[in-house]
């Protein structure tokens, strides 16, 4: 039976459009490598996190394994839910699954940590979440705490590694320790330039769990990836991130989400421009609405913002493989009420105090960049140590 169905993913791998698996070569996630996992969950009471994007071809991570006789008992759902229809920030609700009977824990309510309960009658973990590689992204801070949890009751953890999106270069500043949050656990930078799978990797060796405490941890490593793949996502990651253009632009833009700057929820083109009534320039305009399961009540609903339209702007980005912060250096610059402009939520993604301050002081972008480099040089070190994938340095 494994080698039957190994087969059937292999055949189909070659059925799928080029532009939904990479640039180059066929790219297969770690769940597309069955023989590498399935053996460790027969006779096994499992454990599945997962999302909409969990899926070998078109079939999902959990109908495949309930298809060849695994005991899927839980399944444990992050932000946006376990069919992705939540918008940002909606806390999720613990709920039955209708195609399956299945139960889905809430990992993003009120538990971001499985509790012990929640995890009663799990002999082993599964983790299979696309990540986009940006760090205010929770899907790493989700795989962290199941680290945490798994570990504090002795259920290993395996996890089905996908393709990092943005995981051809490495920006930003690196977080703070007392600006720690659920949308940044840890001393990375914003663009960290790993998969998921070695994310995971360095939070347990660097001792970032609770304790210290280790956790019995395993990668199904992706096939034909390495960090100098472009890989065209088959499925929109959430709500708000509806194709690739968003996704390459989310890591720059995502910083207005703590200033009173819209980014364009609430629109058929989020995080693909930005824009305010008042920000003085900009030849582009639109106005925010409610979008059930995408952006209820987004900011400055109902109100038409100026900005600019940065659809085509993904092209840039890909070439020069750095955050943009033009766009929010120039916002500030223009923008009247300079009092309003930030708030408390900033320092939380830019996991620093020093953005804010070096914006209101107008410092350039070079020297911006200039303060991150020695904290960007030891990271980069540090990362080496756990790469899966030919680095593209």
């Amino acid at each position: 039976m494994r080698i039957l169905l190994s087969t059937i993913i292999y055949i189909l791998s070659f059925l799928l459009p080029q532009s939904c698996v990479s640039q180059t070569t066929s790219i297969l996630p770690g769940a597309y490598d069955t023989e590498a996992y399935i053996s460790a969950l027969h006779g096994k009471r499992v454990g599945v996190v997962a999302n909409q994007a969990s899926l070998i071809n078109n079939t999902h991570l959990i109908d495949s394994l309930i298809s060849i006789k695994i005991d899927v008992r839980k399944i444990y759902c992050p932000e946006h839910g376990f069919r992705g229809q939540a918008e940002n920030g909606e806390l999720i609700s613990d709920e039955i699954d209708g195609k399956t009977g299945i139960p889905v824990n809430s990992i993003y309510g009120k538990n971001k940590k499985p509790s012990n309960e929640m995890l009663e009658g799990i002999d082993i973990m599964v983790f299979d979440l696309q990540d986009v590689g940006v760090r205010f992204y929770t899907y790493i801070s989700t795989l962290a705490y199941v680290m945490e949890a798994c570990a504090e009751n002795d259920i290993p953890v395996i996890v089905l590694d996908r393709p990092n999106p943005n995981g051809f270069y490495i920006d930003g500043p690196v977080l703070k320790e007392e600006f720690k949050s659920f949308v940044g656990l840890h001393p990375v930078p914003i663009v960290y330039g790993m998969t998921i799978g070695e994310y995971g990797l360095m939070v347990n060796g660097e001792g970032w769990l609770k304790d210290k405490i280790k956790c019995n941890y395993k990668v199904v490593r992706c096939k034909n990836y390495d960090h100098n793949s472009l890989y065209s996502l088959p499925i929109k990651p959430s709500p708000n991130l509806p194709d690739m253009a968003s996704v390459y632009l989310y890591p720059s833009l995502c910083l207005f989400e703590g200033t009173i700057v819209s980014i364009g929820r609430g629109t058929d083109f989020p995080f693909k421009c930005y824009g305010h009534p008042d920000i003085g320039y900009g030849s582009f305009a639109f106005t925010p609405k409610s979008i059930p399961g995408a952006s209820l009540h987004p900011k400055l609903e109902g109100e038409i913002c100026f900005g600019q339209n940065l659809s085509n702007y993904h092209e840039v980005l890909l070439k020069e493989k750095k955050l943009n912060l033009l766009w929010i250096l120039e916002s500030y610059k223009f923008l009247s009420e300079k009092n309003e402009f930030f708030i408390s939520y900033f320092e939380k993604l830019s996991g620093t105090n020093v953005l804010r301050e070096q914006i209101i002081a107008q410092l350039t972008e070079e020297q911006i960049r200039e303060s991150w480099q020695a904290d960007l040089d030891i990271f980069k070190e540090l990362r080496k140590q756990y790469l899966l994938y030919k680095d593209f340095e």
